[in-house]
């Protein structure tokens, strides 16, 4: 189904742009970050142990993932003007990789050194339902692998922007970001957490009633009529915000600050290609900002630190800014170079960030019985630069050979289901028919 939206603006990119330099290189740059906070790189290197504690790479990489996501993937879904074909693009984008991942873990591994969760070998169907659907953090279930959390707010935002587009609301990026923002700094505190999935037989129900919602709403988008397109995006925007309001496993302020982190992206895309004025745009990413630094002081202390996984509320809202002001001075050189070994580490930084830990956990295995012939910082210099360059080989080939023919497959699939089940247009929403910058 594809929802009709008014002609381009003149001073809008073209749909090649989609994928520009600079964005390759923030996610080349987010995904070492995490890959190196995951490794303990400051604990490798000469004089490490001075470095002030008061930046969490790891943090700071994941947030410098989900900005980069806000301001491309409402810009897809845009693009397309189709439901149907943004869900199989996004289905064939990552559930290959994330299988490939948690599959080649469990085999290559041994149970005593393995990555996936001791929880999905007690209770595979619960973990399997539950990670199949990348809502595991909202669910009350462990990831399979740990970096899959982050995935699960990803799917979270898919839900809220695919509702969004199909009420035609999806231009006012500014108040959501803005709403998410001020929710996180006056109710951080305050918000439940995990007040669904208080027991293993509570989790089970809520992976059940999310199978059941996400199955339907995914059935209704299938068929590409507007009125189900509809219902089925509805239903996911409804999961999604009672999810991150009622059982999210992080605290409050740190969930609803994604949200506006996220959507705070998608302003600055608006901002870029003309769709908001410049005064709102920026005082929106200012506010959002500045909200994410405040919660930090304000919060992230005592028991809260246990659920965002940092060591002070300085960790965590100096890696908040600097994800911001990196995303914000490369936004600026947009137009110019970027490396090409940076822009190509960013076309493999998801599985990067998938295959890091396994390969982490593979060494660690493996030094066990086989200890590196050099000792001292010599050593320590080995053991990164090899483990280096073994992850950019094997993210490599898995880019090569699992998210290229598969997304190439997702495209084929979209193609044939079109011939076969032609997309209904349906008209325009009265919002869309005023006259104003359009999108994509």
């Amino acid at each position: 189904m594809k929802f009709a939206t008014p002609g381009s603006s003149p001073r809008s990119k073209s749909p090649a742009s989609a994928r520009l330099g600079w964005l390759d290189a923030l996610r080349g740059i987010a995904a070492l970050a995490v890959a190196m906070h995951h490794f303990g790189l400051l604990d490798k290197i000469p004089h490490g142990d001075r470095v002030p504690p008061h930046l969490d790479l790891g943090f700071f990489g994941v947030m410098l993932f989900f900005l980069v996501s806000g301001y491309i993937i409402p810009a897809s879904l845009e693009r397309r003007g189709d439901v149907r074909a943004f869900w199989t693009g996004r289905i064939f984008r990552i559930y290959p990789a994330v299988t490939v991942a948690v599959v080649a873990s469990l085999l290559v591994l041994p149970r005593g050194d393995q990555i996936v969760q001791g929880f999905t070998f007690d209770h595979p169907a619960l973990s399997l339902a539950a990670n199949g659907l990348l809502l595991q953090d909202l669910l009350g279930v462990p990831s399979m692998l740990g970096v899959m959390w982050s995935l699960a707010y990803e799917m979270v935002f898919y839900y809220f922007v695919s509702a969004l587009f199909v009420q035609g609301w999806h231009r006012h990026s500014a108040p959501v970001a803005v709403g998410f923002a001020a929710v996180a700094l006056l109710l951080g505190a305050w918000l439940p957490i995990s007040t669904v999935s208080v027991s293993l037989e509570a989790s089970g129900h809520l992976a059940a009633a999310a199978g059941i919602v996400v199955l339907m709403a995914l059935a209704c988008i299938a068929t590409a009529r507007p009125d189900l397109t509809r219902w089925g995006a509805l239903l996911l925007g409804g999961l999604g915000l009672a999810l991150i309001t009622l059982n999210s496993r992080s605290t409050g302020f740190e969930t609803m600050l994604i949200f506006a982190t996220m959507f705070a992206g998608t302003v600055l895309y608006r901002l870029e290609h003309c769709q908001i004025d410049r005064l709102p745009a920026l005082l929106c990413c200012a506010f959002v900002v500045v909200s994410g630094v405040a919660v930090g002081y304000l919060y992230n202390r005592d028991t809260a630190l246990w659920h965002t996984w940092t060591p002070s509320w300085e960790s965590f809202s100096f890696a908040y800014l600097a994800a911001w002001a990196l995303f914000a001075g490369a936004m600026l050189l947009r137009h110019r170079r970027f490396p090409r070994w940076l822009s190509g580490l960013g076309t493999i930084s998801f599985s990067v960030y998938l295959l890091h830990g396994p390969l982490m956990y593979f060494v660690g295995w493996k030094l066990r019985t086989h200890p590196l012939p050099f000792a001292g910082l010599m050593g320590q210099a080995v053991l990164t630069l090899g483990y280096l360059a073994a992850l950019v080989v094997l993210s490599y080939l898995s880019y090569r050979l699992v998210e290229i023919p598969f997304q190439k497959l997702g495209r084929t699939v979209v193609k044939s289901v079109n011939r076969r089940f032609p997309r209904e247009v349906a008209p325009a929403p009265a919002e869309q028919a005023q006259a104003e910058p359009a999108t994509l």
